[in-house]
């Protein structure tokens, strides 16, 4: 019998709070916020209603969103991120105006911040995902409130929601392939560590990016001339992936005197060139291929075939139906906000809703990440409780030094928190913090002893949470996953030995292969770090991800994306 293994595995220590290299566009969202929320700002200190930034701030905070999607699916994703901010604004707002009721709040904030954390999961929307939702709706809970105010304060929130959006899609006037451009890049960096270094790690992550890539340059609009030479980098990323796929093949040259494809310092390369704003590197044609790629168009024909917006909008049902993977983790945050709520007023603490937001930021997919983001939490917090002691006294010296405070914890925050989240947490707290002195003055000792009692409150009653709401469907989503990299699979080998094939549908074949593979090896990840389940399978997912490898080498040399032969020898 194959040995199981223990339904409580360790959570790690070490490495929690080191300090990871920047993000390549850190900037783009710290400047982003900073512009969507100082303009605001300055408009209402002109007008002497700094009582109404919090408004302002649930719609300025929208330009967080979307930074590394092509500027055609930004503008939708981040119009849907305003929606939604709205929605969720517009109850809080009204049910604080219905109710004074701490116990009703509490469950209202709980509920809302749920819902936000199925919505971000289902729909991957990406960083900062929920809690921002979570910050923004809780705050407004407590805040006093008459039903007659709500429609201002919400025209004051849409009105920052629509500069935000203004600030995010504004760029695409001068860099209108900046974050295609930017995920080739991380997809040829990826291909050259995967070429230098193969094994299963860079496989992986070389994986992810190329997948990356090929979805940014579809959602990217019509294949402009740039967009075609970054296509055919992509394919270069590619082809170094499948060159290494099966039998560990050196790179260098190919037998027909072309340059492999898989040589790092020439990915690299590619990749320094792309990442600037002069031409795009143009590369000979990968061997085999023909001047004019068909990957772009295959796909773009394939998802209109698909009927591709009908085909998203049954995966989001699907996201959310009975058992789904994400409604655990829902239900988790459900029962952690609500109690760190209760506790925390059980307590005496007069901001519970603080409580509630940091059980929300703790809850991550699996109850290893979370347990990481509560320490970086708890680190962070503490951390910047102390930075708000050192710095009221300079923020109440005038409104106008408080706005230019606001504005750099903000442009802080974003600019460290790709370090580590606890590093961005140490701006995150002062900032939550000053925006309360905007509808005045409080005693600064006694919102130092509630943020603290309130951020040790909802790390420890939420991560207890996340340890008695279990989620077993980790494993299942790991069976789903191995069947459906075991019918791609399939799909692409049919596909290879049927001499009719055409382009379209290897492309398809190997497209589908491709995020199955992704999503196994996620769905793998995740499930590797949750509590009380089955044993995972992981002789079935090496296997699976071995032989989906090969048939992706195969498939590309059956495109002609490489002159290897097919590989058959183990990953």
């Amino acid at each position: 019998m194959r040995p199981r293994k223990p339904p409580v595995h360790k959570l790690p220590v070490t490495g929690v709070l080191r300090l990871n290299s920047p993000a390549e566009i850190w900037y783009k969202p710290a400047l982003s916020v900073v512009v969507a929320s100082a303009v605001p700002n300055l408009l209402l200190y002109s007008l002497d209603r700094l009582d109404l930034v919090m408004y302002t701030m649930a719609g300025s905070l929208c330009a967080l969103y979307g930074h590394n999607l092509p500027y055609a699916r930004r503008a939708h994703t981040v119009l849907r991120v305003i929606l939604g901010m709205a929605a969720g604004l517009a109850v809080a707002l009204v049910t604080a105006s219905l109710t004074d009721s701490t116990a009703v709040l509490i469950a209202a904030g709980a509920l809302l911040a749920a819902v936000q954390k199925t919505f971000c999961d289902a729909t991957r929307i990406g960083p900062p995902g929920n809690v921002i939702f979570a910050f923004v709706t809780s705050a407004a809970l407590f805040a006093p409130q008459e039903l007659g105010q709500v429609p201002g304060h919400m025209a004051l929130m849409l009105a920052a929601g629509a500069f935000s959006w203004l600030v995010t899609a504004g760029p695409v006037l001068w860099h209108r392939e900046g974050p295609e451009r930017l995920a080739t890049v991380r997809a040829l960096d990826a291909a050259a560590a995967h070429a230098a270094e193969p094994d299963a790690r860079t496989r992986h992550a070389a994986a992810a990016a190329v997948q990356a890539a090929w979805q940014s340059l579809l959602a990217a609009g019509r294949p402009t001339p740039v967009r075609q030479e970054l296509e055919r980098l992509v394919v270069h990323a590619e082809r170094a992936l499948a060159t290494t796929a099966g039998d560990g093949h050196t790179p260098g040259a190919g037998p027909d005197g072309h340059a492999s494809g898989a040589d790092p310092e020439e990915l690299r390369r590619w990749a320094a060139l792309t990442r600037g704003r002069g031409p795009v590197p143009c590369p000979p044609p990968a061997p085999g291929t023909v001047e004019q790629l068909f990957g772009i168009n295959a796909e773009r024909a394939g998802q209109r075939m698909r009927r591709g917006r009908r085909e998203a909008r049954r995966r989001l049902l699907r996201a959310l139906g009975p058992g789904s993977p994400v409604l655990p983790v829902a239900f988790r945050t459900l029962v952690g906000c609500a109690l760190a709520g209760y506790v925390s007023s059980a307590l005496g603490v007069g901001h519970p809703y603080w409580a509630i937001v940091t059980a929300a930021s703790v809850y991550q997919p699996n109850l290893a990440l979370s347990w990481s983001r509560a320490l970086q939490r708890t680190v962070g917090n503490l951390l910047g409780v102390m930075v708000f002691a050192a710095v009221i006294p300079l923020a109440r010296v005038d409104p106008l030094v408080l706005v230019l405070c606001v504005l750099f914890f903000n442009f802080a925050a974003e600019a460290l928190i790709t370090r580590n989240y606890w590093l961005g947490s140490v701006a995150v707290t002062p900032m939550a913090l000053l925006i309360l002195e905007f509808g005045g003055f409080q005693p600064a000792g006694e919102l130092i002893a509630d943020r603290t009692l309130d951020t040790l409150v909802g790390v420890a009653v939420g991560f207890l949470a996340a340890i008695a709401v279990t989620n077993r469907r980790a494993s299942g989503r790991v069976e789903r996953a191995l069947a459906a990299a075991g019918e791609a699979r399939d799909r692409a080998e049919r596909a290879v030995a049927d001499p009719a094939a055409d382009a379209l549908r290897l492309e398809t074949a190997r497209r589908r292969l491709t995020a199955s593979l992704v999503e196994l090896r996620d769905a793998g990840d995740v499930a590797s770090g949750e509590w009380w389940q089955r044993a995972l399978p992981e002789e079935e997912l090496l296997a699976a991800e071995q032989a989906g490898h090969r048939t992706l080498a195969a498939t590309a040399q059956r495109q002609g994306l490489t002159t290897l032969p097919p590989a058959n020898g183990a990953v």
